[in-house]
């Protein structure tokens, strides 16, 4: 199996794109330490996982990314008692639709705090580990607002744009340490966050209607598609992969 005998660190793991992450890599065989603010739901994910027909098993550990030493103090304590394969540094948020004048400045804070400082949180307390021990990668999921402007998501673009560039940045830093980074650059998907955008629309479904004939693919992806980008490029089989945001976006990019 893809990640046998590995540990795999995941955070939002309660819902959406990191709950099918996590699941992800139980089925292959990985233990998987799945974090989140919210307990409840963070804990119905793991449970999922040993209640199930999975290859690996789970843990549950609260983490609120923003805070530097609790994330330091988790992912020390999963270093010692099971060992440390794989990073994702997934939880992320969104905000409503706004000019960049008219963003509520404790709008973009947040954004930035938990999307920007939550990954370099989590890059910080891993690599000190995964560069020890010689091997690891460090998966961080960025969004199409890496690589695209979008309108009326400044603090959102702002953010994911960091996060592709930071990146690079430990890739270039840590290769020669044997451990890689990369990211995954999702399009819309079928997740909390991805409906709540379309929800702020006058017209929600017209706003999806609209927003699928960018995609050649006709529809929005699927979380489990998302977890599957990050499975293969924490395993093996992307070894020679480093510094990349790899785009998960039905053909958008090609439109």
């Amino acid at each position: 199996m893809r990640h046998e005998d590995q540990t795999a660190f995941v955070t939002g793991a309660g819902q959406g794109i990191g709950e099918a992450t996590a699941k992800r890599f139980a089925e292959a065989g990985a233990f998987v330490v799945a974090t989140d603010v919210d307990s409840e739901t963070g804990e119905a994910t793991v449970a999922d996982i040993n209640d199930g027909d999975y290859a690996g098993e789970a843990e549950f550990m609260e983490l609120d990314v923003t805070d530097g030493e609790a994330f330091e103090a988790v992912v020390d304590a999963t270093a010692e008692e099971y060992g440390l394969d794989a990073v994702v540094n997934n939880a992320g948020v969104g905000h409503p639709p706004a000019t960049v004048e008219d963003t509520d400045r404790s709008v973009f804070e947040f954004v930035l705090d938990v999307n920007v400082r939550g990954v370099w949180n989590g890059c910080q307390a891993a690599l000190p580990h995964l560069k020890e021990q010689g091997s690891g990668n460090i998966v961080n999921i960025g969004s199409l607002a890496s690589f695209y402007g979008l309108p009326k998501q400044g603090a959102y673009s702002l953010s994911k744009g960091a996060v592709m560039n930071f990146t690079r940045a430990v890739a270039a830093e840590a290769g020669r340490s044997g451990v890689r980074c990369n990211a995954v650059c999702p399009a819309f998907t079928d997740t909390e966050l991805g409906r709540q955008f379309f929800e702020t629309r006058d017209d929600p479904e017209r706003a999806k209607e609209i927003m699928l004939k960018r995609y050649p693919l006709g529809r929005l992806a699927e979380p489990e598609e998302i977890a599957d980008a990050v499975s293969f490029l924490a395993s093996g089989e992307a070894s020679y992969i480093t510094g990349e945001g790899l785009r998960v976006d039905g053909g958008f990019s090609t439109s």
